[in-house]
């Protein structure tokens, strides 16, 4: 069996949203934290509104930082694309643009907890004229074999790309 490479992620994760009182009350504590990494801009996070999120002063409030549910979508799509950029130039196709609008599906339970159903990615890759447009596509499915974080999911992704000459 060939040795495996071990790869270690460090982050910092700090709760911001101590308004004074702590977690003596459901209502008077705030969701806000950061993400941050070492030499990277911080990430501001918050759960999702409807879990209170952002600023709980100002219930409804908008949306102003991301929620742990959009980061694992995002996280998702980052690595399917970057996957499949790589598998581009070993099969010489040349993308000239890459946008993804993905959705992710969460269900939530009558006790409060849930889990994703599914995340659904929705590349628009535009190619260089001449490139072959069904290698692009197929590559998707390659990409999707690779991605680290999609093999490390317990519910489905699929990809629904579109694909285009310039």
């Amino acid at each position: 069996m060939a040795a495996q490479k071990k790869h270690l992620y460090r982050v910092t994760m700090q709760w911001t949203g101590n308004t004074g009182q702590g977690t003596a009350s459901y209502r008077e504590y705030e969701r806000s934290h950061t993400i941050a990494a070492e030499g990277k801009p911080t990430i501001l996070g918050s759960s999702d509104p409807s879990f209170r999120g952002d600023t709980p002063q100002e219930w409804p409030c908008h949306r102003t930082k991301y929620n742990p549910e959009e980061l694992l979508v995002a996280s998702l799509s980052s690595c399917h694309m970057l996957w499949y950029l790589h598998l581009c130039t070993t099969r010489n196709i040349v993308v000239l643009d890459y946008v993804d609008e993905p959705t992710g599906t969460m269900l939530e339970t009558a006790e409060g907890s849930g889990q994703f159903a599914e995340v659904i990615l929705s590349p628009v890759v535009t190619i260089q004229q001449g490139c072959s447009e069904a290698v692009a596509k197929s590559l998707h499915t390659e990409a999707h074999k690779y991605c680290f974080i999609a093999n490390s999911v317990n519910f489905p992704v699929r990809c629904e790309s579109s694909i285009q000459s310039a």
